[in-house]
């Protein structure tokens, strides 16, 4: 359903797409855009948190998406790149730091999951906070006023192994597309 007034359209729900179909850079930006667009009404500053390791294929996919986001567009408040992870170690220090940095941030936290086989390869978008560490049973905390996830492997047995056994030509494929969206809707973004 699209919103008459500016042409976006209106996120009910969580957003899905599969990295493979060819609007896919396209419909996730507009998705994106229309995230953006809440924290600018509420004159909110955007953060984008890239959360995994670059020491697990499967998991690298926020640290790569970041990385790539940071080379692609100049905006500062990108947390999260391979130089630089923001991953189960160092969390709290960095959700710390931009509450610290920032009155009342929107954080749209970026990172990698497991689903079902039909799904690995799709990339998902929402509202709400997202719990890192979920499928290899980390306790830590929700972040995110909204969230950008890619489904790399598939969920139920040994989720540390298969995160390990990732193919990275598929997650080089998301974070390019997760970036290049961002970088197209930071385009359009005013606060």
């Amino acid at each position: 359903m699209f919103n008459n007034i500016f042409k976006f359209p209106t996120l009910t729900s969580e957003f899905k797409s599969n990295i493979n179909q060819p609007t896919a850079l396209y419909d996730l930006s507009t998705h994106l855009r229309t995230i953006m667009r809440e924290a600018s009404t509420d004159q909110q500053d955007l953060v984008i948190l890239c959360i995994g390791t670059d020491r697990s294929t499967g998991d690298a996919l926020g640290p790569l998406t970041g990385s790539k986001l940071r080379s692609f567009n100049p905006y500062p408040h990108i947390y999260g790149t391979l130089d630089d992870p923001v991953h189960a170690s160092n969390l709290h220090e960095h959700i710390q730091s931009i509450q610290r940095t920032f009155d009342n941030p929107f954080i749209i936290a970026v990172d990698a999951c497991l689903g079902r086989l039909e799904s690995v390869g799709c990339v998902s978008l929402g509202r709400g906070s997202l719990k890192p560490g979920a499928a290899v049973n980390k306790d830590l905390p929700a972040v995110g006023n909204a969230y950008v996830t890619g489904i790399v492997n598939v969920s139920g047995f040994m989720e540390h192994l298969v995160l390990q056994s990732t193919r990275l030509s598929l997650v080089m494929k998301m974070a390019d597309t997760i970036a290049h969206a961002f970088s197209y809707s930071l385009r359009t973004y005013s606060r």
